[in-house]
């Protein structure tokens, strides 16, 4: 059960300084700790004054999905691991967290991926226990392809009582933490480089799906998430990829019975959001949704559809109705649902 907890940074000096060593203190003995940097400019190598944990440097900034392809494909040209962890610069750690997730993977060998429970550090900070935005307690999306979690439906955030600690099989995990079979990584081809950021996980554990994988959250694993690192929740830049990685998603992932109405359908959704942003003064934001259609519509044309083991199947924890139309009937929580 050889293991390479990998970080991708860029420009996240202050976050590896923070972070770094408690991280490099948990992992338990089959655990490497690599930090592949996509072309920093802030003097993060220097920070890391640590002679075991090795550094793969990039000859520039290839994006969250291009960095950790091209990490993972000169690791494995190196050595053999039987596990990748993705894990963001950007978390605390807790003791023994990754113990519970690779000796999950060890006894489920239909698992695919797995993530722990992912809590908010800023919020940890003031003596709150609060669900982190991206992941939560695992990953789900509706039928129009928005992604929810337990303990995170839309903007609604809740307090983490332990009302969702036991493991549970969902349709994604987050890349903010997941562990990830090597051979599988591989065989899927990775992340899809053509998204950048953002959506790239629910992407590759829907893929994995579709080939007959699981992804799971495992609870007795906790980390904490600062979350926003590179963009923040309010940028138009981060805006723009998750509409346009989100429609790339479909395209690739749906069954093609069922996509085109599912697209057109999604597409509208996406157009009322635009007009409310409109309403709000928030004309950058109108533009980024703008933008990411026209995109999608390019990309598309590149893009190869995802290989299922069955043609028309929908794989598990794609919920059949919308998010959005329970959480403004005051469904706000996933044990509402």
């Amino acid at each position: 059960m050889k293991t390479a907890v990998v970080i991708l940074n860029w420009n996240g000096k202050g976050f590896l300084e923070k972070f770094l060593p408690s991280l490099f203190n948990s992992l338990p003995e089959y655990a490497d700790l690599i930090i592949a940097d996509n072309a920093s400019t802030d003097g993060s190598k220097e920070a890391v004054n640590n002679s075991k944990v090795r550094w793969i440097q990039l000859d520039k900034n290839y994006g969250f999905t291009g960095g950790y392809n091209k990490a993972f494909s000169i690791i494995k040209e190196q050595a053999d691991y039987d596990y990748y962890v993705l894990i963001n610069s950007d978390i605390l750690v807790t003791d023994k967290w990754l113990e519970p997730l690779v000796d999950f993977m060890e006894t489920h060998k239909e698992a695919a991926a797995c993530q722990p429970k992912i809590l908010s550090y800023n919020h940890h900070e003031k003596g709150i226990e609060q669900f982190e935005y991206a992941g939560a307690s695992g990953g789900f999306i509706d039928r129009w392809g928005f992604p929810l979690c337990r303990g995170r439906i839309l903007s609604s955030i809740e307090e983490d009582k332990g009302q969702y600690d036991s493991p549970i099989r969902c349709f994604w995990a987050s890349g903010a933490c997941m562990v990830v079979r090597s051979e599988i990584y591989h065989r899927l081809g990775g992340l899809d480089d053509k998204f950048f950021a953002h959506m790239e996980e629910i992407d590759f554990c829907w893929r994995a799906a579709l080939m007959g994988h699981q992804i799971w959250c495992i609870p007795q694993s906790k980390v904490y998430h600062v979350g926003g690192g590179t963009l923040p929740n309010n940028s138009p830049r981060k805006l723009y990829l998750n509409y346009r990685n989100n429609l790339l998603m479909l395209w690739k992932n749906l069954p093609q019975k069922r996509k085109g109405t599912k697209i057109f359908i999604r597409k509208c959704i996406d157009g009322l959001s635009a007009v409310c942003y409109i309403f709000q003064g928030k004309f950058s934001y109108f533009k980024s949704v703008t933008k990411a259609h026209r995109d999608y519509s390019k990309l598309k044309k590149e893009e190869t559809i995802s290989p299922r083991k069955e043609k028309e199947a929908l794989p598990y924890g794609m919920l059949p109705y919308s998010i959005i139309r329970k959480f403004f009937t005051g469904h706000k929580k996933y044990s509402q649902l």
